[in-house]
């Protein structure tokens, strides 16, 4: 997909497009009817008070936190058409500020953390509907069977997914608007709510026994807002815009319902509504409907979770083209664009959510760990937004109230999360801070190794070099040699290359190639220029990817070979003679350096540390050859040292064989 249509991806409306948004993106709002009045109310006595500034808390939320800051402001922040917190990293990094990367690791770690837990939760939340009519039945196993089904599918991509869960969704948001509209006839009272005082008065006075901390159960309500803007590149921006107003309407109407129904059974507990369902989500239910009603929340979590996991993908996908994330095997199960199946990140995700469920067994109790690591990602992207708007020469007296009323309205979420952590908001938190870990040392290391790279330049080597091309007493050791290089100038080569070429055993080749890649900070772009060093000698070639596209150097190298041939640059034919007659193509051999940490290297003790977990990392990572798409046969991998020490001078002396000293 160039870039020009990725424009009209985002300008443009259809049926079509606004149905698969629906089925990919707001499966994690959308099944958040199934749990928040149920965590608002908890043990509280139902009251009018409590009723009405819960419904007023998530209607306030909705339109300040989801609409107005993610659906409106945070979507026009968008990278080529890509969403998410490190494509507004990506954005941003152009300011220069260092820190900036901060809040992208702790905010893309959080949001990872996130996908872990939204799965076993709105599962969870779903098939325990089935206790009304068996109040006994083990939930667990099912929702462990459940999320097997949902993780073993992924590699098949969600193109066979799409068409059954666009339509899925649809009947899901109709299903919520009818029942809340035949519940709301009863009682008009609930429209009281749209009056932000019912939620200043919850908060502030003892209507719930939670006061303040009742935000914790509030915020359930948009946590799938950060997920929303991680899915833009899939379905575009007016395709969201448009489609959210109708989710929005469906969701609050579904509110309303049961706010209305609770309203009626004002001075009872939920507990005391239903032998054996306490959900007001399922109470509004007729009888003869609950069936349905539990079959169809149970596809709609499923659906919700495939969207989580399939954004874990994308943003793994981020992580490793900005250097945050080893690299791991990618594959693209269908042709269309920005799906990717990530294997090791789908089985870890997978132990992750099992963990989860057996950990906890209720929903009720996952809500505690739900919402604390989601808020800190809103934070940062807060943050980051706010360098967008500076970025994007927005007024600063704009700025600055939007800014301010986000941190206000994000911290107070924070603080009334926080009284989760002892309940299971570590589970999350701590996931989390495993994720950081990982993205930091990575990160930290590639820093730390550029630092010691140390670059010479070629025009010192040209003579050398062209004179070993043509000594034959050299055997020959490939017809074209070519070398990875992080070198961004023209005119300089790591050492560790020339090193490579005339001392480790000197490798006499036609034609030496150096190859560098680019990873540029839109999505989709493929381009390369060749440079001519020596002329029949050596060459180097630049390739500009997109951060989206995959690396498939050797096919690329081929590319570009033809390319060059057919304009007469080079001749790639073999230059032994009897195959040269013949026109046989050359052969090829590309030598990778991998470096390990030596042990008289000149490193301090915390460069030392991340260093050393940085290798130990890097055993369970893609080997360099895979990772840029090498085939195997034509590579060459050798060991260096991090640091190439000068020789050192060794002061020793001889003593002759009649033992006395000179």
């Amino acid at each position: 997909m160039n870039s020009h249509s990725h424009k009209d991806l985002h300008s443009k409306l259809s049926a079509a497009g606004l149905l698969i948004t629906l089925g990919i993106i707001y499966g994690d709002i959308g099944t958040s009817p199934l749990y928040v009045m149920n965590s608002i109310i908890g043990d509280s006595v139902i009251s009018k008070d409590l009723i009405l500034g819960g419904l007023s808390c998530i209607f306030w939320t909705l339109t300040l936190q989801t609409t107005l800051k993610y659906v409106i402001i945070t979507l026009s922040a968008d990278n080529h058409g890509e969403g998410g917190i490190f494509a507004l990293y990506a954005l941003v990094k152009r300011t220069k500020i260092q820190w900036l990367i901060v809040p992208a690791i702790i905010g893309g770690s959080a949001l990872l953390a996130d996908g872990i837990i939204t799965p076993p939760i709105s599962v969870s939340s779903a098939v325990e509907g089935l206790r009304i009519f068996k109040p006994d039945i083990p939930t667990v196993p099912i929702v462990i069977s459940i999320l097997f089904v949902l993780f073993t599918i992924q590699q098949f991509g969600t193109k066979l997914v799409g068409k059954f869960f666009a339509p899925m969704m649809l009947i899901w948001f109709s299903m919520l608007a009818v029942l809340g509209i035949i519940q709301m006839g009863t009682n008009l009272e609930v429209f009281n709510a749209l009056n932000p005082y019912y939620a200043y008065n919850l908060l502030t006075s003892d209507v719930s026994e939670q006061g303040f901390f009742i935000l914790g159960a509030v915020f359930l309500c948009t946590t799938g807002a950060e997920a929303l803007y991680s899915d833009m590149g899939h379905c575009g921006r007016k395709n969201i815009r448009l489609s959210w107003a109708f989710v929005k309407t469906t969701l609050v109407l579904n509110y309303f319902g049961q706010g209305a129904y609770l309203l009626l059974h004002s001075g009872k507990k939920l507990s005391e509504l239903s032998a054996n369902n306490t959900n007001p989500f399922y109470l509004i239910m007729a009888d003869w409907f609950q069936p349905i009603g539990i079959v169809v929340a149970t596809l709609a979590a499923v659906i919700a979770s495939q969207a989580l996991i399939s954004g874990s993908f994308t943003l793994i996908n981020e992580a490793m083209r900005l250097n945050f994330w080893p690299k791991v095997k990618i594959k693209f199960p269908t042709d269309v664009k920005g799906q990717l199946y990530i294997p090791s990140i789908n089985w870890l995700l997978f132990l992750g959510c099992v963990g989860i469920v057996w950990h906890f067994q209720e929903s009720s109790k996952m809500e505690h760990a739900y919402g604390l690591a989601i808020i800190l990602c809103m934070i940062m992207t807060t943050i980051l937004l706010n360098f967008y708007l500076i970025l994007k020469r927005v007024k600063w007296y704009f700025i600055a109230p939007l800014i301010l009323l986000y941190l206000v309205i994000e911290f107070s979420f924070l603080a009334a999360n926080i009284t989760k952590f002892m309940d299971g908001g570590f589970v999350t938190l701590f996931i989390a801070i495993v994720l950081i870990g990982i993205m930091s040392t990575w990160y930290l290391a590639k820093k730390i190794s550029k630092n010691y790279t140390k670059m010479v330049k070629i025009d010192s080597y040209k003579k050398v070099l062209a004179e070993l091309s043509l000594d034959l007493s050299i055997p020959k050791y490939a017809t074209h040699l070519v070398y990875m290089t992080n070198s961004n100038r023209l005119d300089e080569i790591e050492e560790k290359v020339m090193y490579s070429i005339l001392q480790k055993r000197p490798k006499r080749a036609d034609l030496y190639w150096f190859i560098h890649v680019n990873i540029l900070s839109e999505p989709y772009k493929k381009e390369f220029k060749v440079s001519e060093i020596i002329k029949d000698d050596l060459y180097r070639i630049d390739f500009y990817l997109g951060f989206r596209e995959p690396t498939k150097i050797n096919l690329m190298f081929k590319e570009v070979l033809k390319d060059m041939v057919n304009k007469g640059e080079v001749d790639v034919t073999s230059r032994y003679e009897s195959l040269n007659k013949n026109n046989i193509l050359g052969d090829f051999k590309f030598v990778l350096s991998e470096k390990f940490l030596s042990n008289d290297s000149d490193l301090t003790f915390f460069e030392n540390i991340v260093m050393n977990a940085y290798f130990f990392m890097k055993k369970f990572s893609l080997s360099e050859e895979k990772g840029f798409g090498l085939d195997s046969s034509s590579v060459k991998v050798e060991q260096f040292p991090m640091v190439l020490h000068p020789p050192e001078i060794i002061d020793m002396k001889r003593i002759d064989s009649h033992g006395d000293h000179h």
